[in-house]
């Protein structure tokens, strides 16, 4: 019986934890981003800017990703060692918030590239 009481309380310990982590980049959702910003843009200026936002989203997805692993190992060596550290590892939602807009602001490009018959192609990973 008392195993039994152990075993929920760590497993309920590990869901709330592992709700705090952060999310990995291919999970989150991107921000909708309207594509008539880019309106005023030429193709060859959409061009450039998809390059932009690609770029810094290549960077902040890398950042997500890294980060979500070093919440995994903490909350993993905290539940091994002293499991109510757990509680304290948290994701970063400023660095999901701002990959949730770059991947929003590349769709809203994409959207404006579509609309002037640009021709860019568009690579999803």
């Amino acid at each position: 019986m008392k195993k039994t009481i152990q075993f929920a309380a760590v497993a309920a310990s590990l869901s709330l934890v592992a709700a705090g982590c952060a999310s990995r980049s291919e999970d989150v959702a991107a921000s909708y981003v309207s594509p008539s910003m880019y309106s005023s843009y030429s193709c060859r200026e959409l061009a450039a800017e998809a390059q932009r936002v690609s770029a810094a989203a290549s960077a902040a997805a890398g950042a997500q990703d890294s980060q979500r692993t070093k919440d995994a190992v903490a909350t993993t060596a905290a539940l091994i060692v002293f499991w109510p550290a757990a509680f304290f590892v948290s994701g970063n939602n400023a660095q999901t918030a701002e990959l949730a807009r770059l991947k929003g602001q590349m769709q809203a490009i994409e959207g404006a590239s579509v609309q002037k018959k640009c021709g860019i192609n568009f690579q999803r990973a």
